[in-house]
């Protein structure tokens, strides 16, 4: 006899799981250090690219390192710590090879415009940067930011795909096909939360020492909405192989 009532409690909690998840990876996007095309001519404190690009990117690391240990092991504990570890390795690699792009071959010092001393070092920003630029490079404040943004990210996006594999899990379901329905879900949401708080930041953004950092709320809250919406097609469409 199928236990409806269980299955059902079930799936609402694979979708209240997604839909956290979601908004994990909506409040890591305000802490990547995003400097777009200014900071891609040293003339912003961030990464050279933008807020999508650099959030999907710790995400879908996120999503490979949860994936290779889900191989091993359901545990969810391990599965995100597994991603949150990857993201955040993933992001300090971008951003310390980005450091030694704009020290050794732009020739300018890592320094932020926003505030006068940086809030980890204790160092002064506004004599180092340059006339008519609002900052360049990535300063301790901004790189520490970066891998908080990639821990939350790793977190959000390991557990949208744990909780996406879990929910289609079953005694017929073929993995290969659980796994690459999966990971097209788990990408859409990463995106869908990617572009959402980007509207919110407008550009450019330092990390949590930034004014715009303030803004999250609202980007979360929008994105609790949408990843909502996408949960439920989500569960019901991976329940239903």
């Amino acid at each position: 006899m199928i236990d409806i009532a269980g299955i059902l409690i079930d799936n609402i909690l694979y979708v209240l799981l997604i839909t956290l998840g979601g908004a994990l990876i909506s409040l890591s996007v305000h802490f990547v250090p995003v400097g777009g095309a200014p900071a891609a001519m040293a003339q912003a404190t961030g990464i050279g690219t933008g807020t999508v690009q650099l959030a999907a990117g710790a995400g879908l690391t996120g999503l490979v390192a949860a994936g290779a240990v889900m191989q091993v092991s359901n545990s969810l504990p391990l599965v995100l710590a597994a991603g949150a570890v990857g993201a955040m390795i993933m992001m300090s690699v971008t951003m310390i090879v980005g450091t030694w792009v704009y020290v050794y071959g732009v020739g300018c010092p890592p320094a932020s415009a926003k505030v006068k001393y940086d809030p980890i070092t204790k160092d002064r920003q506004d004599l180092y940067v340059s006339q008519g630029t609002e900052g360049h490079g990535l300063p301790t404040v901004s790189y520490v930011s970066g891998v908080l943004g990639g821990l939350f990210g790793g977190l959000g996006g390991s557990l949208v795909y744990h909780s996406l594999i879990t929910a289609g899990m079953g005694p017929d379901v073929v993995m290969s096909n659980l796994i690459g329905l999966a990971s097209v879900f788990a990408v859409g949401i990463f995106f869908v939360n990617a572009v959402i708080p980007s509207y919110n930041i407008g550009g450019t953004i330092e990390g949590f020492h930034d004014p715009k950092f303030k803004k999250w709320p609202k980007a979360v809250f929008s994105s609790l909405i949408a990843t909502f919406m996408c949960a439920l097609v989500a569960v019901l469409a991976i329940g239903g192989l």
